[in-house]
């Protein structure tokens, strides 16, 4: 009986969240920040679907994605990765990001090179659809 409620009770609370990304280089004052915890942005960290991604006035970062999308955030900056699906056997999926503040330097990956609009960029003011390419973001 015991054994039944705690797979229950395991699978109400959810899917485990997947590695979307890992850091590449920090420096400076930079973090992944995961519901509650401000983890700090060392090389190999694993960045998961809805973490945010921080960096104060001396912090860089860079990271990869699982489908070899690179990011590159400048000092200043706020990124959330609001949604990462990505199928390796197929090479498509879905990619949102949402820069809120600072500036994020993009080279898409394969979810953009494969699929038309599925990789999307959001600012406070605008929506980017990308399609497969290289572009920089900047947000006051």
């Amino acid at each position: 009986m015991r054994v039944t409620a705690l797979f229950i009770g395991l699978a109400l609370a959810g899917p485990a969240m997947a590695e979307v990304a890992r850091v590449k280089s920090s420096a400076g004052s930079a973090f992944v920040v995961r519901g509650a915890a401000q983890l700090p942005a060392k090389p190999g960290l694993i960045v998961e679907a809805r973490d945010q991604l921080v960096t104060r006035k001396d912090g860089r970062l860079a990271l990869t994605f699982i489908d070899n999308t690179r990011f590159a955030l400048g000092p200043n900056s706020n990124v959330s990765v609001s949604k990462f699906l990505f199928d390796r056997k197929t090479q498509r999926g879905e990619f949102e990001a949402k820069v809120n503040r600072g500036s994020l330097a993009v080279v898409s990956g394969q979810i953009a090179k494969n699929q038309k609009d599925a990789m999307k960029v959001r600012t406070p003011t605008t929506l980017l659809g990308v399609r497969g390419t290289r572009f920089v973001v900047n947000v006051p």
